[in-house]
């Protein structure tokens, strides 16, 4: 498949016009000049009007949830045989959505790792996913219903060596409280530093990277002094958080888009005790993803998804909310795509470049200029994961194959 007449970002960059896009065996094969090309044989797919780029790479979901009023009620009992075929269902809304990749940050009885291996392997059709198990968190802790949780530094240890026996690819330490808790304070650092400190280093011995859930500069600190690899949420950023993440190179997933969509769509069904911290934590919230951009701190795109009122299928809005608050569109799509692929460790996809996967989307519109391009799926018109069609608006419907659910 050829793509021609079409502007192009590679990840990083967009590449200078006249380019076209050769996919060939689910790579992407060449990447040149429109003459490079000729005599060329196979399907060409006119993109004149539209931008070539990656597959959008979503840093922060949660396949067990779809959006529900109240996860705790709804994943209350709920049988292992359901979250499985719910964890299929949000993967499959999600590809669909344009992400071609996903990191899965808290799961259920490590039902969300099979799903996982599902895709990963091959055996089903899907986004390829990278997952953290269990999220581990001290007693009565943030998510502490479905949580391992774990007080002391040898208990740590314990807990981070569960979630790398279950197969975990990365590590997640909530650092501080959350929204959707009760009797917790978004305010408190959770765990201390010691125990941080010996999470991070258990999970580095075996080549874990580590997320933390850190709302707040306390347990914002105790993280990146730790060593963790990213601050999820970060919602308040002091100067402080901000030198240190810095010096040590931390990305900073914000997930701008839950309390928006919270504070915005409640209709009743979430508790007013997590309103209220919603509320909260929403007026420091863009500050502080600014203060933290504009000091040139990494930064990689993830919609919490699956969080109330935040269904998988809609990720790619985050990116229109980070531009809202300040970022450039370019910027927003490398930290979906290039910047999102080296926190995942996914080291063949997140770039248009010779030889990588083909995981790729094209957008109706420029979204170097408007975000909405690729921020609303509407504009979507194709999009490939390992070069299989997931999206192809270029066929006719008569042409089109049957597919399932999960587009096996």
């Amino acid at each position: 498949m050829l793509f021609v007449n079409g502007s192009i970002f590679d990840g990083e960059a967009s590449l200078p016009a006249g380019h076209a896009v050769l996919v060939e065996d689910g790579r992407i094969a060449c990447i040149a000049p429109l003459a490079a090309f000729a005599g060329y044989a196979g399907r060409t797919v006119d993109a004149g009007g539209m931008t070539v780029l990656p597959g959008l790479i979503d840093c922060h979901a949660h396949l067990v949830l779809g959006g529900e009023l109240n996860p705790s009620a709804v994943l209350a009992g709920i049988s292992h045989v359901e979250l499985t075929l719910r964890c299929l269902e949000n993967a499959s809304a999600s590809l669909a959505g344009g992400i071609t990749s996903m990191r899965d940050l808290g799961g259920v009885d490590h039902v969300e790792l099979r799903v996982r291996d599902a895709f990963n392997s091959g055996r089903m059709f899907g986004p390829t996913i990278r997952a953290a198990g269990k999220f581990i968190c001290m007693t009565g802790g943030t998510n502490y219903f479905i949580a391992r949780q774990a007080d002391g530094p040898v208990e740590m240890v314990k807990a981070v060596r569960e979630q790398i026996h279950a197969g975990c690819d990365c590590v997640k330490l909530m650092a501080t409280g959350g929204v959707l808790t009760p009797g917790v304070r978004l305010e408190h650092a959770q765990f201390t530093c010691e125990e941080m400190t010996a999470g991070v280093g258990e999970a580095r011995r075996f080549d874990r990277p580590v997320a933390a859930h850190a709302m707040t500069p306390a347990g914002v600190l105790n993280a990146v002094r730790a060593g963790v690899d990213s601050i999820e949420h970060g919602v308040v950023l002091d100067q402080e958080c901000i030198d240190e993440m810095l010096a040590r190179g931390v990305v900073l997933v914000p997930t701008l888009m839950p309390f928006k969509r919270m504070l915005e769509s409640n209709v009743g069904g979430v508790p007013e005790w997590a309103m209220e911290k919603a509320r909260w934590a929403s007026e420091h919230h863009r500050r502080s993803f600014k203060a933290y951009y504009d000091a040139g701190g990494r930064i990689a795109m993830g919609a919490d998804t699956g969080t109330p009122f935040n269904p998988h299928g809609n990720a790619a809005w985050e990116l229109a909310h980070m531009v809202n608050a300040g970022m450039k569109p370019l910027d927003a799509l490398t930290s979906a795509t290039a910047t999102a692929a080296d926190l995942l460790r996914l080291d063949d996809r997140g770039r248009l470049k010779e030889g990588l996967v083909a995981d790729l989307l094209l957008v109706a519109g420029d979204p170097t200029d408007d975000i909405t391009a690729v921020a609303d799926k509407v504009n979507h018109r194709l999009i490939l994961k390992d070069g299989r069609i997931v999206r192809d608006d270029f066929e006719r419907a008569e042409e089109r194959p049957a597919r399932g659910a999960l587009g096996v």
